[in-house]
């Protein structure tokens, strides 16, 4: 027997087709036909025709597609997953480099988790991501944050590629997120520094222009420069004194020769509070593990934990093991970090 298809399965359907038509018709990367029939659901539905393509005939296939399923009834969070998918399938299709890839919705619900006790007291939220690329990340703790505390969030994320934020723009709108998404180098100076939180997937890697990184005190001294490390070092610098910083990072942050200059900015501008290796079976090999970075900007009411939260998760594969884990750091939050 064959089981009925979720909504979000029916989502994915209606997104993963008419990607493809439009891929095919328009000439186009499967992401780039998604970002077209993205616009035209947002369009009430209405295809958009450039130099007569698509055609009619493909303009009432995709027409019957949308209207297959009015996407403005599903909840928020069928919208984002089934998003998702597509992306994840997207990654597939137009062989996607691994910088550029979604964040897993495992990692996304325990960042989002960790937070929600810290940021609880709030009544608006402002999130901050420097890497918002499909903005998987930011949406799902988004609407994790405001599922928990029930306070108004808004955010800002910033991408330096503009099919990425092309994409994060339809999928907000979808998901009537209050999203503000700028198209432009994270490391360059930008707005408000206003910000309760930042959280992002950061991309490792060297960052070439040295010429940008001058203001920069996690700046290499000789060479180029991570742009892990200046990521890090921005996005404290745009969130409130006693404000939050919630990174994924590599498991090895501090096991580099420019870890020294990392530290040194550290030790003037925030407090390490904790530092979470994630289960290994989720990466390729060892050499690839992440880890989840929490940092808060000094100044306000921030004062440093009376304990470091230092760990690693246990295997998925090991439940009961995680949840004692996980109410670890629960116990660790209320106790050492939030009770000082």
């Amino acid at each position: 027997m064959t089981l009925p298809k979720t909504n979000v399965e029916k989502l994915y359907d209606v997104l993963d087709r008419s990607s493809k038509l439009l891929e095919k018709t328009m000439n186009l990367s499967y992401l780039d036909g998604f970002v077209q029939t993205g616009r035209n659901i947002l369009n009430n539905d209405q295809v958009e025709v450039k130099n007569g393509r698509p055609n009619a005939e493909d303009v009432k296939k995709l027409t019957a597609l949308y209207k297959s399923l009015n996407y403005r009834q599903l909840p928020a969070e069928v919208i984002r997953r089934g998003i998702q998918l597509t992306m994840i399938k997207a990654i597939r299709e137009d062989k996607i480099q691994a910088n550029h890839q979604v964040t897993p919705d495992v990692i996304a619900f325990i960042m989002g988790y960790i937070m929600i006790r810290i940021v609880e007291k709030h009544q608006h939220l402002n999130l901050l991501d420097l890497t918002v690329g499909t903005g998987n990340l930011l949406f799902a703790v988004m609407h994790q944050l405001k599922q928990s505390i029930h306070c108004k969030i808004s955010a800002t994320g910033i991408d330096v590629d503009d099919t990425l934020l092309a994409i994060s723009r339809v999928s907000a709108q979808m998901q009537g997120l209050n999203v503000n998404l700028i198209h432009q180098d994270s490391v360059m100076d930008f707005g408000p520094k206003d910000n309760d939180l930042a959280i992002s997937d950061l991309p490792i890697g060297y960052y070439p222009l040295d010429n940008n990184t001058s203001k920069y005190q996690t700046r290499a001294t000789n060479g180029h420069s991570y742009a892990h490390h200046l990521l890090i070092e921005q996005a404290m610098n745009h969130v409130k004194p006693g404000g939050f910083g919630e990174f994924l990072v590599p498991s090895t942050l501090f096991d580099t020769p420019q870890a020294k200059s990392l530290l040194k900015w550290m030790e003037t501008d925030v407090y390490l509070q904790g530092m979470l290796n994630l289960p290994p079976e989720l990466f390729a090999n060892k050499q690839a593990q992440k880890a989840i970075l929490l940092l808060q900007r000094r100044g306000g009411n921030a004062k440093q934990a009376k304990r470091v939260m230092i760990g690693e998760f246990p295997s998925f594969k090991k439940p009961g093991e995680f949840q004692k884990f996980i109410a670890e750091i629960v116990e660790w939050e209320e106790h050492d970090l939030l009770n000082n």
